[in-house]
């Protein structure tokens, strides 16, 4: 019996996979992972977007993606650009609103989503959250004095 329990509770432990870094900075690509310095490909993601108050969005966007590190890096204006279109006509009182990137989903999961309309409680069971959430400092190139 104390089994069936335990296993019950991991069951309902969420799921995390990938790190993830939203780039704030406009004029860095980040075409090599700020972590290893090995180059990064361009990948597709289904990346799961809570926007407050209480709106779940799935945005499936190219972001760059470091295997080594696995590491998703996408920019932030893209991602708010695209969200105020995608709401411009059918919920423009959220646009500008506050939101928090959370993880992405399975592939399938994200065509279900688009096919059926999946119910947000659904949908959050299939979430995989980020393992961490990086932040990277661009420091210029150039000299600098010794400190």
């Amino acid at each position: 019996m104390p089994k069936k329990n335990s296993k019950k509770l991991s069951d309902k432990k969420q799921k995390e996979r990938h790190r993830f870094f939203l780039n704030p900075y406009s004029d860095s690509a980040f075409t090599k992972c700020p972590k290893c310095d090995a180059k990064t490909k361009i990948r597709k993601f289904p990346l799961v977007i809570h926007i407050q108050p209480q709106q779940l969005f799935i945005l499936n966007k190219q972001c760059r993606y470091c295997e080594n590190c696995d590491l998703i890096i996408t920019k932030k204006q893209e991602i708010e650009s695209l969200m105020a279109a995608g709401f411009i006509q059918s919920n423009p009182k959220i646009i500008g609103n506050d939101y928090l990137v959370m993880g992405t989903v399975d592939r399938k999961d994200w065509k279900e989503g688009t096919q059926n309309a999946l119910s947000p409680s659904e949908m959050l069971e299939r979430i995989y959250v980020f393992q961490d959430v990086w932040d990277f400092e661009v420091i210029p190139a150039g000299w600098y004095r010794s400190e």
